[in-house]
């Protein structure tokens, strides 16, 4: 029995490991209007865990190396985002469709309504909406700064910032270690850099990185990138921002 249980311990760990090592694969799949059926044109496929982008071709069609698990995220102008997540039917039939909707069916309706005044200044008052965003004002400083009511931890980040930039970036980045390993990854990747060169509303980079437009701007405040720079570069360029500050937070940790 004792010279059994090495050789169970050997199987479970090797049973455990190829679960989580799936081999990766060449996906083929189509992009279709969700709306129409008709198959969508220059859709750009990100292959979350591999960091591999592609693009669809005129039919719509397009190949991704993945593995079983796997997350993609398919962008397109004017259509909603979309993550799938990759199975084991999606290698065995060729036909697999991945459908986008147009945001103009997307967005959900909103009823805009006037403020119900009486003119009675008790029963007025009760009915305005209350603004939950709280500002934090800190003594010597002429600014304040406002943390919103979703952040629990935004008046830490506020004051991490102004006490010690450096401690700022230890907990952004020391958190995301091997999310931002891929940094190098999607700077080589030609079809990742080319999407984020046309976009400039983060969304792609908050996927990639699984960090907030929020967390975004703190690096780039505190590596000393300009508001103006901040609010008019497109995603490849601060992809590379981030990526060089990060190579500075790496030779400041391990001093």
């Amino acid at each position: 029995m004792k010279r059994l249980l090495p050789l169970v311990v050997v199987l479970c760990c090797y049973v455990s490991f190829s679960q989580e090592d799936e081999p990766a694969q060449e996906l083929k799949a189509t992009v279709i209007n969700a709306q129409t059926d008709f198959p969508l044109e220059s859709v750009h496929i990100i292959n979350l865990n591999k960091v591999k982008g592609t693009i669809t071709n005129g039919n719509g069609k397009f190949s991704i190396t993945a593995s079983v698990n796997d997350t993609l995220y398919l962008t397109y102008l004017g259509f909603k985002p979309q993550k799938v997540r990759v199975t084991n039917d999606m290698f065995k039939f060729e036909d697999t469709k991945i459908s986008l909707t147009e945001l103009a069916y997307a967005l959900e309706e909103v009823v805009v309504r006037p403020y119900q005044l009486t003119g009675y200044l008790e029963i007025d008052v009760k009915n305005l909406p209350i603004n939950d965003a709280y500002q934090y004002s800190i003594s010597g400083l002429n600014k304040s700064y406002e943390a919103g009511n979703k952040n629990p931890s935004a008046v830490t980040k506020v004051l991490g910032a102004i006490l010690n930039p450096a401690d700022l970036l230890r907990n952004l980045f020391g958190k995301k270690p091997r999310q931002m390993r891929k940094l190098q990854q999607m700077k080589q990747d030609d079809e990742i850099r080319n999407l984020l060169a046309s976009k400039f509303d983060r969304e792609t980079l908050t996927e990639l990185l699984q960090i907030e437009k929020m967390d975004i701007n703190d690096i780039l405040n505190n590596c000393n990138y300009s508001k103006s720079f901040i609010a008019t570069a497109n995603d490849l360029q601060i992809l590379d921002a981030i990526s060089s500050c990060y190579e500075e937070y790496k030779v400041l940790n391990r001093k």
